[in-house]
């Protein structure tokens, strides 16, 4: 097991692994285009070497597999002995348009985890047009059944985030966490403001994609374009050759660090911006390689010149 400090989830109390995992990709035969290479013995194997590895927070949704995600973390889940830290989240769209919508939705969730709480409770999207303060009060809600520990939202702009905040204030229930994407190869919420507002109203950034789909492994070159319709949409050839600086900086900055992929460089620079990263696993190997990340920390001369070249890759 990684010796891993934790760190504050918000400012609800709760300490977490600063790294957890995404399972977007569990249980969905049809993600965006490309062969599932994957069995549920794979993704079983991948939850307990997380496990082992001391990353307990696993995060899912409603929509990922059509709830299927849930189903097969619930099913690991019921043969672990480990505690494990849940986050599910509620998609308010398409025809969810009454504020009781959300608890029956959570139940649903919660039957198919076999859970009878989940450990935080996000709103997916800030879809219209039920207004934010609508749902916040039906997340205040959860709280105060007992179904849920704590709340949060996911891809909430700023101003969105601080209405959330705001509006669960006077229910005085504390806003967790927001979900967006965030790497060296998307710096929108540093640039749009995102990551200050969190700073300032104590809710910690979670991080998908935080290796950009693979592309920040390093695996993937202007002659190895990646498969898949969303990875062929990301990566064109002048794209993965614009990239290529950053990558060759990420190996080097792994060697210095004994060997450390450019995967894990990447995961380690999203955690040292604050942000709790939670990466794809499929297998035992990305469990692995998703926890070399742990257990180190990255300079702040390193952060400076990884800020610098993804700069410069990203500005166009």
């Amino acid at each position: 097991m990684t010796n891993t400090q934790l760190i504050p989830l918000g400012s609800t109390g709760m300490q977490v692994v600063p790294m957890g995992i995404g399972t977007w990709a569990w249980g969905d035969t049809r993600t965006w285009g490309y062969r599932q290479t994957h069995t549920d013995a794979d993704l079983q194997a991948a939850f307990e070497a997380s496990l082992a590895a001391g990353i307990n927070v696993f995060d899912t949704a409603e929509i990922y597999g059509s709830g299927q995600s849930e189903r097969l973390l619930g099913r690991f889940i019921s043969t672990s002995k480990q505690p494990v830290m849940v986050a599910t989240k509620f998609m308010p769209f398409p025809w969810k348009l009454r504020r009781s919508n959300l608890l029956d939705a959570l139940k649903k969730s919660l039957e198919r985890l076999g859970l009878p709480q989940v450990d935080l409770y996000q709103i997916h999207w800030p879809f219209p047009p039920i207004p934010i303060e609508t749902w916040m009060d039906s997340l205040a809600d959860a709280v105060q059944t007992g179904l849920v520990r704590t709340v949060g939202v996911s891809n909430y702009s700023a101003e969105q985030m601080r209405r959330a905040h705001a509006a669960l204030a006077k229910r005085g229930v504390v806003l967790a966490s927001n979900q967006v994407e965030y790497s060296l190869l998307h710096r929108a919420p540093e640039r749009n403001g995102l990551m200050q507002a969190c700073r300032e109203m104590g809710v910690t950034p979670i991080a998908y994609s935080p290796i950009r789909k693979g592309l920040l492994s390093g695996k993937y070159t202007p002659e190895n374009r990646p498969t898949g319709a969303l990875r062929r949409s990301l990566a064109n050839r002048d794209y993965l050759t614009r990239i290529q600086p950053l990558i060759t900086l990420l190996r080097e900055i792994g060697q210095t660090h004994g060997g450390k992929t450019s995967s894990q460089v990447a995961l380690n620079w999203v955690m040292c911006k604050g942000a709790l990263p939670i990466p794809g696993a499929k297998n035992v190997r990305q469990a692995q390689e998703n926890a070399g990340a742990l257990g180190w920390q990255l300079s702040e001369s390193e952060i400076a010149v990884l800020d610098a070249v993804s700069d410069k890759v990203t500005s166009k």
